[in-house]
């Protein structure tokens, strides 16, 4: 091959690459919020997006239904499709509540490390997962960290799937998170019209202290004049296709008796 022929071999490579994991730099909060306000998941001011990732996990899920309920809010929770095929009874249980359901993606793995048909299958499997518990078409998607691809952007765009980051987030999966630390994390990000970005699992079981800080953020809320609601009421357009749980749009339903909850305990 010529030197110019290498050289635009090269070149397409670089092109490649750069389609590839350019996206990934939204995951700086500098960069999203600036250049990418609504993938961040700025929204209609005086509404706060309140959103969980990592479950649904029967050692800790269950909880945060209760909290929400006595709160009557409404959240939306993006689920990993390996977490939903464990326990699709406690799907079902997040979606009847009236909660939203969203993509996180069929496993914690950073879609850096994966190829593009790795991806979308990946995406696929836990859209067509949460559909099935749920009843309900998940219409957000959340990667895993917050890290995306190009390959994840074009396979969600395929798959009726709008991304959405975050705005402010509690670091409430590290194992030393405590409550307050949790709210002085969220109030340092923007927090009206923000979407809030916590955990209804942890491995390090910090999900308790995210629990916990539950009724600071609702103090912080009425301080501020502030309501909380899923992405549906956020203000952004809602992805075509997606549907709500069985509840949505009728209030907090109570949790029915008779769902099944799945097994104990996430492999650490």
């Amino acid at each position: 091959m010529s030197a110019g022929g290498v050289g635009l071999a090269a070149a397409g490579a670089a092109g490649l690459v750069a389609a590839q994991a350019g996206p990934a730099l939204t995951a700086l909060d500098g960069v999203r919020l600036r250049l990418t306000p609504r993938l961040a998941g700025v929204g209609a001011a005086g509404h706060v997006a309140l959103t969980f990732d990592d479950g649904p996990v029967a050692a800790s899920t269950p909880a945060f239904l209760d909290v929400l309920a006595g709160r009557r809010w409404r959240a939306t929770f993006f689920m990993l499709g390996e977490e939903v095929r464990r326990a699709p009874g406690l799907a079902a249980e997040v979606a009847a509540a009236g909660h939203e359901v969203a993509v996180h993606g069929d496993d914690h793995r950073s879609l850096l490390r994966r190829g593009p048909l790795a991806t979308v299958d990946g995406l696929r499997r836990a859209r067509d997962a949460i559909g099935e518990a749920t009843g309900a078409a998940p219409g957000w998607f959340r990667p895993p960290y917050g890290v995306l691809t190009g390959a994840a952007l074009l396979g969600a765009a395929s798959l009726g799937l709008r991304p959405v980051l975050w705005t402010a987030w509690g670091r409430d999966w590290r194992a030393e998170a405590t409550p307050a630390s949790i709210l002085a994390a969220l109030a340092a990000g923007r927090v009206d019209g923000g979407t809030l970005l916590l955990h209804d699992y942890a491995a390090s079981g910090s999900w308790r202290a995210t629990l916990a800080a539950l009724p600071l953020l609702a103090d912080l809320l009425a301080a501020r004049g502030l309501a909380a609601g899923p992405l549906a009421d956020h203000g952004l357009a809602t992805p075509a296709g997606a549907r709500r749980g069985p509840a949505a749009g009728h209030g907090l339903a109570p949790r029915p008796a008779g769902l099944r909850r799945g097994p104990a305990q996430r492999p650490a």
